[in-house]
């Protein structure tokens, strides 16, 4: 099978809980940009905060926000903010019940509570460069949100439409943490669109993640990787599973496939 576009996920598949990434996991994204892959940063963070990241691997083409901005070398493909009333309503279940949100827009990071300790936490945790205080005319422009100090059972308050559901985040400190991902609008949604203008079969693509909030991109490639870390209900998703993030888990991947050495 000749792959033509990689789709990577980054928090527990390039990224290991120290923010620092396997020798191997870069060298196989060489490799792979070497033949002429296509490659992605597929993400549920903000694409304005993977500067040095996407600089030091070279990447130039992203899907953020869990699938609502798709950007290919400087070119939008895919732009679907969230609807103003679904961020208002959020707003008042987050005060009603004493939780926290980050909302995040095209440029910057947005909170209720900067002093909050969770939040403190939540943005050293993910390497946030900036936050600022939530306000009235945000609620236009938001395109993801993490739900921040929650319990699995208060999760349905947030479900509040059949479009949404939320996704636990994958990290080891973050258990609390949840994102909002939309049925219409997700990563596979995002791959599917980035397919279709670059003209490559589903067939031609690959995507590795460790996620729940991976698991339509996973659904949507021909050769799909679950990470060795990766959220045990992720695996029925995914075609094959390989070694751990801190394993270089892309490196083996890839090799399994025959495009890395």
């Amino acid at each position: 099978m000749t792959y033509k576009i990689l789709f990577l996920d980054i928090d527990g598949t390039i990224l290991r809980p120290d923010h620092t990434y396997h020798p191997k996991t870069k060298e196989a994204i060489k490799q792979a940009q070497a033949q002429g892959i296509q490659v992605f940063l597929a993400t549920g963070r903000p694409i304005h905060e993977l500067g040095d990241l996407a600089d030091d691997l070279q990447i130039n083409s992203f899907i953020g926000y869990n699938g609502a901005l798709a950007i290919y070398r400087g070119e939008t493909i895919v732009d679907e903010p969230m609807k103003k009333e679904i961020i208002t309503e959020y707003l008042e279940i987050i005060k009603k019940h004493d939780h926290d949100i980050v909302l995040y827009t095209s440029e910057d990071n947005y909170v209720q509570d900067i002093e909050s300790s969770r939040i403190k936490d939540f943005q050293e945790m993910f390497q946030l460069l900036t936050l600022n205080p939530i306000h009235e005319e945000l609620t236009n422009y938001v395109l993801g949100a993490t739900v921040l100090n929650i319990r699995p059972d208060e999760v349905p308050l947030y479900e509040i439409n059949d479009d949404i559901h939320l996704s636990q985040v994958n990290v080891s400190g973050a258990e609390d943490c949840y994102d909002v991902i939309r049925k219409s609008v997700n990563k596979g949604e995002a791959v599917k669109a980035i397919l279709a203008h670059l003209g490559i079969d589903k067939e031609h693509a690959v995507a590795f993640g460790d996620g729940m909030n991976d698991k339509e991109m996973l659904q949507t490639v021909g050769a799909s990787f679950a990470m060795g870390n990766a959220n045990p209900e992720l695996l029925s998703y995914a075609k094959y599973q390989t070694k751990s993030v801190s394993e270089a888990g892309v490196y083996y991947g890839l090799k399994d496939l025959g495009l890395v050495k």
